[in-house]
């Protein structure tokens, strides 16, 4: 088994990964990025309408106002000290980029364009603001080939189509990683000082998602399975604009620029759910009233979904109605929005210029993750405990910065920010520490488990226990829950891992390029996550932003606002029983200090 020595290893290559990696090499240290993917195919990529700074190239606005709407979109569970490095650190982040050469869309006199975003005003609540900075609609593509080209020239290493499977703990700390070489199906353990995770989310628990079949959530999985806690894992944001039956994400950017949101009557719906800001609201607001239309029959053609309309006709109507003076045409739908228009006219054969978008809410986003503060550093416990050696950024780790529900722009704004400063204390802290040595065979565990796999002849096929996963977790742990439907689901998923252990088969039973090995060990994953995510939204008993309970239908400022932290029962090992029995057994108060000097930062009814 070969082993590779680093004083930084990241574990995946998406925007929170490469700036993390380009950092810690700055620093002087020797950095590994280890990817399942090569590193342009990562999710950043699809992320399309925009990165949120407070540049005020367009409008007034300022870095304070979009730590409130970050606070306020969050639903008040946001950590506001998260929150405040954000806003602060957003303004020279997107700086950064531009001067590394990403090519954003420019004002008439050369700044970066910036447009309007859900949730994003100016003056606390007053009005929207443009803070959105955009390249088109293909934001996150350019992120990804910025960074990406930037850690090539300053000589970050890349084993690229290598599947990290487990984490290597020792002598109370992380000290590298186990991987998987896709085109051998040779293990390798990568041993260093510290190790990043930025893996992303795991949409691939629900049936109908916005994320590619590669978020399956493996690293959560595998800090999880190691005893580590996962942090608020019932918040999973759904984005209001999906494709009808597909998923594929239409950007917040098309409201943006004055697409509205129509009923199967005809009616602008948002201006009951959101009087002020109408269809510029907070997702997880939009998406509720997206649910709330299909269920009084208000959807298409009675059916479940809605439509989104930017055609010009529509878009200028509206805006005459409400006193602007700007105009739209086709050509300007076309250059705003190109990828948008070609993913409607490819898949569904309609063309947004002319016609309206068939949408519904789709699995978007994981709010909850790997516990951190805000230089990355993993915590294990509600005293904010640092694991030695163990790093988190991006869509996988919790600052928590999202809080209950994430505001548009501020998933790639939390990559640059918050992977920059991991990048930074990894390659500070290598400086200062040893290699702290690697246990015996630190991949007989995970070996294990894959040959299990491997050698198993049961009759089911893994791809039936996911697909049974996602339909009941769509159907009970989705935009709205309530107590039965959600035992419903864990019974289902609790069935679902025993026949998980004793009753799967896959064809392909070589080591090379073996993706029936990957996908099976990759639905054990999203079991586990599934199993958590459940139990976490049963413990919470009241609604907040992502998460709405019909049973609990209040917000509860008194008993809960506080973090969830679930936690795996390890003592058996990571593969050791048929069910790793998950407790919620630790709280952590949210980070409130922002309100102690503002008082406009304090809890309070959310109004849009």
């Amino acid at each position: 088994m070969k082993i590779h020595q680093y004083d930084a290893v990241v574990v995946g290559a998406g925007g929170a990964g490469l700036m993390a990696a380009l950092y810690a090499t700055k620093t002087g240290a020797s950095v590994a990025v280890v990817s399942k993917l090569y590193p342009t195919r990562s999710h950043t990529g699809t992320a399309q309408g925009g990165i949120g700074a407070a540049l005020g190239n367009l409008e007034e606005d300022s870095p304070l106002w979009h730590a409130y709407d970050t606070v306020k979109g969050g639903d008040y569970l946001t950590d506001q000290n998260a929150a405040k490095v954000l806003a602060d650190e957003a303004i020279d982040a997107v700086i950064e980029l531009e001067h590394m050469g990403l090519p954003f869309d420019r004002t008439d006199d050369g700044r970066i364009s910036q447009r309007r975003f859900g949730g994003h005003t100016s003056n606390f609540g007053e009005k929207p603001v443009r803070r959105a900075c955009h390249a088109a609609d293909r934001t996150g593509h350019m992120i990804l080939q910025t960074l990406y080209q930037q850690c090539i020239k300053h000589n970050v290493m890349f084993f690229d189509e290598y599947h990290v499977v487990d984490v290597i703990k020792n002598q109370g700390a992380v000290c590298g990683v186990v991987a998987l070489e896709l085109g051998t199906g040779e293990m390798h353990i990568f041993h260093s000082k510290a190790t990043l995770f930025a893996t992303g989310g795991w949409g691939r628990v629900w049936s109908v998602t916005s994320n590619a079949h590669s978020l399956t959530g493996d690293g959560a999985a595998a800090i999880y399975r190691r005893g580590i806690p996962l942090q608020d894992l019932e918040f999973f944001q759904f984005h209001p604009t999906g494709i009808y039956k597909m998923g594929i994400l239409i950007t917040e950017g098309v409201r943006g620029e004055g697409g509205v949101l129509i009923n199967g009557r005809g009616e602008r719906f948002m201006e009951k759910y959101a009087p002020s800001i109408k269809d510029l609201a907070s997702r997880d607001v939009v998406s509720r009233a997206i649910f709330l239309e299909v269920q009084k029959g208000n959807g298409i053609k009675g059916k479940d979904y809605v439509y989104l309309d930017v055609t010009p006709e529509t878009v200028n109507r509206y805006l005459a109605e409400a006193g602007e003076t700007r105009r739209i045409d086709g050509e300007y739908i076309e250059k705003k929005l190109p990828d948008i228009l070609d993913f409607c006219r490819t898949y569904l054969g309609v063309d947004p210029v002319k016609e309206p978008m068939p949408i519904q809410p789709t699995a978007h986003y994981a709010m909850g993750g790997i516990p951190t503060n805000v230089d990355a550093e993993v915590v294990i416990d509600e005293n904010w405990t640092v694991l030695p050696g163990l790093y988190a950024a991006g869509e996988v780790a919790c600052v928590s910065v999202h809080g209950a529900n994430r505001l548009g722009t501020n998933s790639l704004v939390d990559l640059i920010v918050f992977g920059r400063r991991g990048g930074k204390h990894m390659g500070e802290y290598a400086k200062q520490t040893d290699f702290v040595p690697l246990p015996p065979n630190p991949a007989a565990e995970i070996e294990a488990e894959m040959k299990r796999i491997r050698e198993s002849t049961g009759k089911t096929r893994p791809g039936v226990l996911r697909q049974s996963m996602q339909q009941t977790m769509m159907e009970n742990v989705s935009v709205f829950r309530h107590e039965s439907g959600m035992k419903d689901a864990l019974d289902v998923v609790r069935e679902l891992k025993e026949r998980y252990r004793n009753d799967i088969t896959i064809d392909d039973k070589g080591y090379k390029f073996n993706t029936d090995l990957l996908e099976a060990w990759e639905l054990g994953c999203l079991l586990d996550l599934a199993e958590a995510t459940t139990i976490s939204a049963m413990t919470r008993t009241e609604s907040r932003g992502g998460h709405s309970r019909d049973d609990y239908k209040q917000r509860d400022d008194a008993n809960w606002l506080v973090h969830t932290l679930v936690t795996a029962n390890d003592a058996a090992g990571p593969y050791g029983s048929t069910t790793i029995e998950p407790e919620i057994n630790l709280k952590k108060k949210v980070d409130l200090s922002l309100s102690e000097h503002d008082e406009r930062f304090k809890p309070k009814e959310r109004v849009y």
